[in-house]
């Protein structure tokens, strides 16, 4: 018995690990596995936006949805936070995600890049670049080609060892090198053209056996692909005849901003969109984002994009399908597939149906017919005529006919039932013992306004803040002390002035002699602060402090990478009656971070928290932390941070990112409705107008334990932590 059970293990061990190495190839069709041609139904899912316990169900989901590809980016700045020094472990392990796919019969399409945008910090670089001697980020600049090359060798080898490109037997069956370059690549001139030519060679040379690609870089050399992202790439036209017409960014939605309203996209569109791509002659599309997922901890770019990642992608944030768009989704990639025998096996005839009608027809000579209805107008519906058959097209609609004779799905008629999901609110169950606050649960730290740790500096004039901090942390004190008389000019009644500062962002609060005065935010379209706050001083030493903030460093645009941040002036002390005091240039005290960092005060450990039965509410800067237990079940969890201002939270010592539930969204701009028919854009469909642009913050179920999870929140400009609930997340019908 023990040894036909050893024999079972060996021979369902053998199957399950060896697979054979394939042939991956492209022509003027489509991506050619094994000499067959594909038609490929691809989904984005990054990895480090979810948690691993988290991803083979994410990857189940995406199967269930019909995809045969996940796309991912490689995130440099995760994976080499310091030079030399790598993590590749927990949400980080990208070995294991690209396992996991292959285990789910799944392709994988890594995007190394290794700039990656992606809404995330400084694009994917490590901000470590940045200092490099001599260096110029993405152009043809030595120093940054030689750590360029090294990282994309280095994921190279790392995948080559482990067997995963599909010429050794692996998923991997493509890799993108560089990411959207010719949106803003003659801002760099004729480098440019020589980074680009070097990049792909670079890329080639390293022998995966597997394409490459370029998105959006319409002189990709050869053999290199030139992609398209959008909303819409059926016009797209790859640069040469011998490539095959790909889209590796389908926007699902968008993403979301704090101070912005919520975007979504209504799945009618979507449809409209890839069966459009495929009616003109599309064979590799690709959902950005098939699964958004979390901004956790400090990842965010923008800047001040938030926490959530959610996309209103087919999987929504927690991990759940959304319905109907992930359904309707999976109805049209059913359909597409139906056609697929004759949609590679010949160029699309495509001829006019009438005004803005247009029906696109795959015949070959044994037979084979596939077509594709095409109802363009955002207004009318409209009845054709096609081989002798009379058929209605919805607008801004497209039949699919596998047969060229039945229609087995139009884009504008959803099939799969709508499911609204809900939030169940419950209280923290906080666990109050005699190390807690009496009554509340919480004990606190005040953080120190101003300068309170030893590392503190001074330096005659204004700093850019990226440059001081090398991003290590969101916070720079400026620190300035002043004396005054009483009879200064710039000063009403002896004692009163007003506080002009300038930044360039993101965001600043102001204490004067330790009290907050005033505060400024920049927002996502313009991430300068410029405040004029009235203040009083008092004869004598007054002491000024500036608390400038980053939120998420700008990942997007030619030279992002020079895109400062901080207090760079002008400061001033202004009078009613025109006098001024310049302070800009005086000597300031500087401290990057914050004490309670230094502290290790996210882990909850220190002895220093205050148990008292009176808990500061509505007061900047405090650390608060309470003990919790876990809701049962195993439904998805959020925190609501409903009475909470702006700040960080950590559950058992893992951030679940920014909170920023004082920053609400405009009043307008929102529809109750979205019209589906016609172009859109990221303003087109919006909703939550005139509430918190986030209100609930994804924790993850296996962050936490039945009970004893220490949370641990920093709030910069004051709430109230009692009101903090969960929130469980339930499927509706």
């Amino acid at each position: 018995m023990r040894r036909t059970m050893i024999l079972v293990l060996f021979f369902w061990f053998f199957t399950v690990t060896t697979s054979f190495a394939a042939t991956v190839t492209y022509d003027h069709r489509a991506i050619v596995i094994d000499g067959k041609r594909r038609v490929l139904i691809s989904g984005s899912i990054h990895y480090p936006r979810s948690t691993p316990d988290m991803w083979p169900d994410l990857i189940q989901k995406s199967k269930d949805g019909g995809l045969d590809v996940i796309e991912t980016y490689v995130f440099w700045n995760l994976h080499e936070p310091v030079r030399n020094q790598y993590n590749f472990e927990g949400r980080n392990d990208l070995v294991k995600f690209i396992k996991l796919v292959a285990e789910a019969g799944l392709y994988v399409h890594l995007r190394i890049g290794p700039y990656v945008c992606a809404e995330w910090n400084y694009g994917g670089f490590p901000v470590w670049l940045h200092f490099i001697p001599g260096i110029k980020l993405r152009t043809d600049n030595e120093p940054f080609k030689v750590e360029m090359q090294r990282f994309t060798a280095k994921i190279v080898e790392m995948m080559k060892q482990k067997k995963l490109y599909a010429s050794q037997g692996g998923p991997i069956i493509l890799s993108q090198i560089e990411n959207e370059y010719g949106n803003i690549d003659s801002s760099y001139g004729p480098a440019a053209k020589s980074y680009i030519n070097w990049a792909a060679g670079m890329a080639v040379s390293l022998d995966t056996g597997v394409p490459w690609v370029m998105c959006q870089q319409s002189d990709a050399p050869d053999p290199v692909i030139n992609t398209c992202n959008g909303f819409y790439c059926d016009q797209f036209t790859p640069n040469s005849n011998k490539k095959p017409k790909m889209w590796t960014e389908n926007w699902t939605g968008w993403f979301l901003s704090f101070g912005g309203a919520v975007p979504y996209r209504p799945v009618e569109d979507i449809a409209f969109a890839v069966a459009r791509f495929f009616q003109r002659g599309g064979t590799f599309q690709n959902y950005y984002m098939y699964h958004g997922g979390t901004n956790f901890g400090r990842t965010t770019g923008g800047p001040f994009i938030a926490t959530s990642y959610d996309y209103d992608a087919p999987i929504d944030e927690y991990g759940n399908v959304r319905q109907p768009k992930w359904g309707h989704l999976r109805d049209v990639h059913k359909a597409i597939k139906l056609c697929e025998e004759a949609l590679v096996a010949t160029d699309p005839t495509i001829s006019s149906l009438g005004p803005n009608l247009e029906a696109a027809v795959y015949k070959t000579g044994s037979g084979l017919c596939a077509a594709f209805l095409a109802n363009v107008d955002s207004k009318s519906d409209a009845t054709v005529n096609f081989n002798g058959n009379s058929y209605n097209l919805p607008a801004w609609s497209v039949s699919i006919l596998p047969d060229c004779k039945n229609v087995v799905l139009n884009t504008a008629k959803i099939n799969s039932r709508t499911v609204i999901p809900s939030f169940v609110h419950k209280s923290l169950n906080i666990n109050a013992d005699s190390t807690e606050a009496l009554g509340s649960g919480w004990s606190w730290i005040n953080e120190p306004v101003g300068i309170s740790k030893a590392d503190a500096f001074n330096k005659l004039g204004l700093l850019e803040q990226i440059n001081t901090t090398a991003d290590k942390s969101d916070y720079l004190w400026y620190s300035l002390s002043i004396n005054v008389k009483g009879d200064e000019p710039f000063l009403e009644n002896g004692s009163q002035t007003v506080l002009h500062v300038e930044s360039l962002g993101h965001a600043l609060r102001a204490f004067i002699n330790g009290k907050l005065a005033g505060s400024g935010n920049g927002n996502s379209g313009n991430a300068k602060v410029k405040v004029d706050i009235p203040i009083k001083v008092v004869p004598g030493k007054n002491t000024i402090d500036l608390l400038s903030l980053t939120v998420g460093l700008q990942n997007y645009g030619a030279f992002f990478d020079l895109v400062g941040a901080g207090i760079t002036g002008p400061v001033k002390l202004n009078g009613k009656n025109g006098s001024s005091m310049d302070l800009s240039s005086q000597q300031w005290t500087y401290q990057v971070g914050l004490k309670g960092e230094d502290l290790g005060l996210p882990s909850g450990s220190s002895s220093q928290w205050v148990s008292q039965s009176t808990l500061p509410k509505n007061q900047p800067l405090i650390w608060y932390k309470t003990n919790l237990d876990a809701p049962a079940g195993n439904d998805p969890i959020a925190l609501d941070f409903s009475g909470m201002g702006k700040g960080e939270a950590w559950v058992n010592g893992q951030s679940i990112g920014r909170y920023w539930p004082a920053y609400v969204a405009p009043n307008n701009g929102c529809t109750q409705s979205c019209n589906y028919r016609g172009p859109y854009n990221s303003n087109k469909c919006l909703k939550n107008c005139g509430k918190p642009s986030q209100q609930l913050y994804h924790v993850p179920r296996s962050w936490l334990q039945p009970s004893g999870n220490i949370l641990v929140l920093f709030e910069e400009i004051g709430g109230d932590p009692t009101q903090l609930t969960f929130a469980i997340k339930q499927m509706g019908i």
